[in-house]
C-alpha cells in the first residue's frame, strides 16, 4: 500500500471515532502539519472529510454514501446462507428464506429436508399472505399504513380449520408476531404441516428476509416444533449479523 493512502485512511479511520484538530491529526499519522492539511484537502475534496471550523474536521458525507450503497448492495440470500445451511443440516427440516415485493411474499431460497417427506414449495414460488409464518413475518414490518393497503387488499380463503379468515385476525396476530419476535403457522397453510419463522434484519433494524422450518406434523408435533424456536431465532440473529445487523 502507498504510504500516501496509508495515511489517508488512518486519517479517516481516527475521524470515525469524532471529530479532530489539524494538529491531532498530524501527529495520528506522525507527519508535518502541512502534509497533513494537503491530504486532508485532498480527502475534502472527494467528501470523505469535511472541515468544521478553521481547524477540526470530521468525516464527509462521501462515506455515509458509500455504507448505505454497499448495505444495499449485500445479497441477503447470500449472507445468510451459512447460517440457514447449518440449521438444515443440523435439524434436516426444510428452511425457507422469503422475502416482501411489491405485495408479495416470495420464496428466494430453500434447504430441502434430509427426510423423506418433502415440500412442493420452490425457490421463485409466492408464499399466501394470510396463512403462512413468513408472510407474518415480513407484513408485520411493514409501516401501518402500508400495511393497511395490503390488507385492504387480502383476500382470506380458507385453507384449513386453523387458517385466519378474516382482516381483524389477520391484524391481531401481527400484533402477536411483533411482540413475540416470531411468527407461527399453526398448520394454517396445509393441514399436514406446520411452521416457524423469525426475522432476519438489517443495519437499521428493518426486516429484510424471513427464515422459516417448516415440518410435517408426522415427524414433529407442534410442542416440538416450537421447542427447535430457539434454533431458529438463534439462526436468523447470525444471519442478520452477516447482513450488517447489531445486535442490541
Amino acid at each position: 500500500m502507498s504510504q500516501s493512502l496509508d495515511r489517508a485512511l488512518t486519517l479517516v479511520s481516527r475521524l470515525a471515532t469524532g471529530p479532530k484538530t489539524l494538529d491531532e491529526l498530524s501527529g495520528v499519522i506522525g507527519v508535518h502539519k502541512s502534509t497533513a492539511l494537503r491530504l486532508l484537502r485532498t480527502l475534502e475534496s472527494h467528501r470523505f472529510v469535511q472541515r468544521d471550523g478553521v481547524h477540526h474536521y470530521r468525516l464527509g458525507t462521501a462515506l455515509f454514501d458509500l455504507a448505505n450503497l454497499a448495505l444495499e448492495e449485500r445479497d441477503v440470500r447470500r449472507a445468510a446462507e451459512p447460517a440457514l445451511r447449518e440449521l438444515n443440516s443440523r435439524l434436516g427440516h426444510t428452511v425457507h428464506l422469503a422475502s416482501y415485493e411489491d405485495g408479495e411474499v416470495i420464496y428466494i431460497d430453500k434447504y430441502e429436508s434430509t427426510h423423506q417427506m418433502r415440500m412442493y414449495s420452490r425457490i421463485g414460488r409466492r408464499a399466501p399472505l394470510h396463512c403462512t409464518a413468513v408472510a407474518k413475518i415480513l407484513l408485520a414490518d411493514l409501516p401501518p399504513a402500508a400495511l393497511q393497503k395490503v390488507v385492504a387488499g387480502m383476500e382470506f380463503p380458507r385453507l384449513t380449520a386453523n387458517t385466519i379468515t378474516g382482516p381483524a385476525a389477520y391484524l391481531a396476530e401481527l400484533e402477536r408476531v411483533r411482540a413475540n419476535g416470531y411468527a407461527v403457522d399453526n398448520a394454517e397453510h396445509e393441514d399436514f404441516i406446520h411452521c416457524i419463522a423469525a426475522p432476519i434484519r438489517g443495519a437499521r433494524g428493518e426486516v429484510l428476509a424471513a427464515v422459516s422450518m417448516s415440518v410435517p406434523k408426522v415427524l414433529l408435533d407442534y410442542d416440538g416444533l416450537l421447542s427447535h424456536l430457539p434454533d431458529l431465532l438463534a439462526t436468523a440473529q447470525a444471519a442478520s449479523v452477516e447482513c450488517g445487523y447489531v445486535p442490541r
